[in-house]
């Protein structure tokens, strides 16, 4: 959008997830918390991304290969301080600042773009996100005029009396005009309890200037959701696979048992396709038209599977191309692989392709026949229609040419070049 840069705050600690690994790089369906952040501001045409980083900065910087700005909190001391850390990056900048939190992976493009689009049509110098819950224990309250402007945000610590009551509760997501924000965050006092400068004394400041802030209510108050704890990371992993599986179903896949279905977030498949029960599809994997994964079939990294390619159960394929029309039942594993057309996988079939200090390539050509309980001791080559002998061994740096057969443990070629 226009006149829109972002600042995504991630330099907590979360210390409640005990954990070595920054709270913001723990993956929800296969992608770090922070990066689904992140994604919307550059889906929104965010001019500029700014993330404050405290705790491990270096290692989110290294795992975040998105462009932006690392802007260092020296002290965690608030979420205001957090925001101004970021002031000297932006001392001559006139457009509208968007601020998230960056572990709130649960948060809707759509939402967000709701409350940038309120903003700028009012010309309200603060717009931020609003949700209703059931138990707002631990959330900031939205206190409200008569008129109904919101006032203030209270902190669940510093609530008194009916504003313990109040089921509005702030999400955490601004857009502010920036010159208008950074003077108000000069105003901003320490929090006598938590010794930290807050983001949301920013709305009272506002307010009392008697400038125009605005709200938007989220439809769904789990956008709200920032990840403190494993717990909290097992809740919003069980939300967006079922957002993943809906899409898939709606895009015409088929999902027999989504109970018992893993696709992570990047996932691509084409329609009539039918994944079956007690399927792993991980990150960055690529299916075809009119396939057949599972049941218990494992489909790692970096995989892409062509059209009508059936993968049964008990199987596992990594960083591996199939190609149309090729079939693996059963107990087999592929990896490290470029398998063509039409290639029958026999069951109990491995491609071998770590020799104890790197992953080494089989490549299958099309119409090839690899026989169950095959091991192809990668590097190996396997020519067009070849045949592999049941239970046969292809040693490290074989080729087996178009159309032989070979079998034996090591396999021998016994017929060459016969089939065509």
């Amino acid at each position: 959008m226009k006149s829109l840069k972002t600042i995504i705050l991630a330099a907590g600690k979360g210390t409640r997830m005990n954990s070595d690994k920054p709270k913001v790089l723990h993956a929800v369906s296969g992608k770090p918390i922070l990066q689904y952040v992140l994604d919307i501001a550059k889906a929104l045409g965010s001019e500029k991304t700014y993330i404050v980083l405290g705790h491990q900065s270096g290692a989110i910087q290294a795992v975040i290969k998105d462009p932006f700005v690392a802007v260092q909190q020296k002290k965690l001391i608030g979420t205001a301080d957090a925001v101004k850390c970021a002031e000297s990056y932006l001392r001559a900048y006139r457009g509208d600042l968007l601020i998230l939190c960056g572990d709130t992976p649960l948060l809707k493009q759509a939402t967000v773009k709701r409350v940038v689009q309120r903003h700028k049509r009012s010309k309200a110098v603060c717009t931020f996100l609003t949700a209703v819950v059931h138990n707002p224990r631990g959330y900031g309250r939205i206190i409200r005029d008569t008129n109904g402007a919101a006032v203030a945000i209270r902190e669940d610590k510093d609530a008194a009396g009916y504003e313990r009551d109040i089921a509005e509760i702030n999400v955490g997501v601004y857009c502010c005009r920036a010159k208008d924000l950074f003077n108000a965050l000069k105003t901003i006092k320490i929090n006598a309890r938590k010794k930290e400068f807050y983001l949301t004394d920013i709305v009272e400041y506002f307010a009392g200037q008697g400038h125009k802030v605005e709200t938007v209510e989220t439809e769904d108050s789990k956008e709200g959701l920032g990840i403190n704890t494993r717990e909290d990371l097992a809740a919003a992993e069980a939300v967006i696979r079922r957002d993943i599986l809906k899409r898939l179903m709606l895009g015409g896949v088929t999902v027999t048992d989504p109970q018992t279905t893993y696709i992570d977030a990047d996932v691509k498949i084409g329609t009539d396709t039918v994944i079956h029960p007690f399927t792993f599809i991980e990150r960055n994997v690529r299916i075809g038209r009119n396939c057949s994964i599972g049941p218990f079939a494992r489909l790692r990294a970096g995989t892409k599977i062509e059209d009508k390619v059936e993968i049964g159960n008990f199987t596992e394929v990594s960083r591996t191309k199939i190609g149309k029309g090729t079939f693996m039942k059963h107990f087999s594993f592929l990896g490290d692989s470029a398998i063509g057309e039409n290639v029958n996988i026999g069951a109990g079939v491995v491609t071998a392709n770590f020799d104890g200090r790197q992953k080494n390539m089989t490549k299958i050509s099309a119409g090839a026949f690899i026989g169950s309980d095959a091991v192809l001791v990668a590097p190996v080559k396997i020519g067009k229609k070849a045949v592999i002998g049941a239970g046969s061994v292809v040693t490290r740096g074989k080729t087996i040419p178009d159309g032989s057969v070979a079998v034996g443990v090591p396999a021998k070629i016994i017929s060459k070049g016969t089939r065509k």
